[in-house]
């Protein structure tokens, strides 16, 4: 069989599973651009949540909740009031714990190329803790992952350990991180929009392609993309020198990793 036909099985496969997540749907905020993914037919998902604040009733060590052994007090992709919080807090019985989980996307890709295009994306739109993984049996995925979560504890043994004006505080931000989430979301499909666009005008036109083929650094192509305006807002670029994270001079983060 060949590596076509095989993703092409694979896809069908994938998209006839059930969804087992907690909430047995797709995310509101992501439905737009899982639907213009798996339409595609180089990419479809495997897995995603648009973005979350979370109050969880577990242990905790070192700030490393683990999901599988605790309770889910609070779950929701909307901005988030501290009367909900105190409400879920009344039925805490271990160590609380309020997190923003950004919008976690999991992609697979029919090839190398068709990865690297869509983490390239990803960067540009302000997921830059994206990575490929390349899988023994040769299947490609894209994970699609920023860094600008959120994870505090409340409380201990049942105990509220905070005032409530810092859980205030608390939600403030945590909303403020979900509202620029939901923005990349956006920032994220558009630009996909016209990778998607520009790729298949290059298929048409092989011209264009040895025309347009770099010679430049990954680095320079980026620089000259935000001085056309393409889609790498400059806005976006200082919201990512604020957290702190270095600029990639790389295509494509590649992981080996057996699927």
């Amino acid at each position: 069989m060949d590596r076509s036909a095989e993703f092409r099985r694979w896809k069908a496969q994938g998209l006839s599973k059930a969804d087992l997540s907690r909430k047995g749907s797709v995310d509101e905020d992501v439905v737009d651009l899982v639907q213009l993914l798996n339409t595609q037919e180089q990419f479809f998902t495997t897995s995603s949540c648009a973005g979350r604040i979370l109050l969880l009733d577990g242990g905790i060590s070192g700030f490393e909740i683990q999901k599988q052994n605790c309770c889910w007090l609070l779950v929701t992709h909307k901005p988030c009031v501290r009367e909900d919080v105190l409400a879920a807090l009344k039925k805490a019985s271990g160590d609380a714990v309020l997190k923003f989980e950004p919008l976690v996307l999991h992609v697979q890709c029919r090839q190398l190329q068709d990865a690297q295009i869509l983490h390239s994306v990803a960067v540009d739109s302000g997921f830059r803790n994206s990575g490929i993984t390349v899988g023994k049996k040769g299947k490609t995925m894209l994970a699609v992952r920023s860094t600008h979560g959120l994870e505090v504890p409340l409380s201990h043994k049942g105990k509220l350990m905070v005032t409530e004006e810092y859980i205030d505080f608390l939600l403030n931000i945590a909303n403020q991180k979900l509202e620029e989430n939901k923005k990349r979301i956006g920032r994220f499909y558009n630009c996909l929009q016209r990778a998607l666009e520009r790729e298949t005008v290059t298929n048409l036109h092989p011209k264009i392609k040895e025309k347009n083929k770099p010679s430049s650094s990954p680095k320079k192509e980026r620089n000259t993309a935000n001085a056309q305006g393409k889609c790498s807002p400059e806005e976006n670029e200082k919201e990512i020198e604020k957290e702190g994270y270095e600029e990639l001079g790389i295509s494509g983060t590649i992981f080996p990793e057996d699927y």
